[in-house]
């Protein structure tokens, strides 16, 4: 499982191309703070991501590109990596909870509200999983609506699918990917 660290500090940031695009990395303190999709709602403007690395390989990004690529590959279920996560208390446990949703299963916002004891909160629960400032990493593109259909994700419709599917055909091909701990 992922540390979360709650500080604010100095930032910087790089850009990943992608399968889905390109991702904005931002780390505060040398600890990753955002993952933006490009066109994403709730997307920080520009000035507050900080000095742009002009190595994405190099730290602090180095480990998110190696994980993020394994990730990209199919042969990685699971990351590994410190997060400086930034929201409200309910936020933040939302986001943790995002964290323990299987590879490749979804559930509902109202399934995820129950998982956290706040089973009427299914509209605060998709309200903070829209505003999840690291995606891909914390999965809240596996969270769908009440029956099944796929609802509001910051980076899109489309992408959503695709991410989804994506995780569904590895598991569905039985490839051997790795989980870190």
């Amino acid at each position: 499982m992922m540390t979360t660290k709650t500080h604010t500090g100095h930032r910087t940031h790089a850009v990943l191309e992608s399968p889905y695009g390109p991702l904005t990395m931002v780390a505060t303190d040398g600890v990753l703070s955002g993952l933006y999709m490009n066109l994403q709602r709730h997307r920080p403007a520009e000035e507050l991501f900080g000095d742009r690395e002009p190595d994405h390989r190099t730290p602090p990004f180095g480990p998110v590109v190696e994980q993020l690529e394994a990730y990209f590959a199919g042969e990685l279920t699971e990351f590994d990596l410190p997060l400086a996560l930034r929201g409200t208390p309910f936020q933040r446990t939302v986001w943790q909870a995002l964290q323990e949703i299987p590879y490749g299963e979804t559930i509902s916002y109202g399934q995820l509200a129950q998982r956290i004891g706040k089973p009427s909160a299914s509209r605060a629960v998709g309200l903070a999983n829209g505003k999840n400032p690291i995606s891909i990493i914390v999965p809240c593109h596996r969270v769908v609506g009440s029956a099944g259909s796929l609802t509001g994700y910051g980076g899109g419709l489309e992408r959503k699918r695709r991410l989804l599917d994506f995780e569904r055909d590895v598991r569905a091909a039985g490839r051997p990917a790795t989980t870190l701990f």
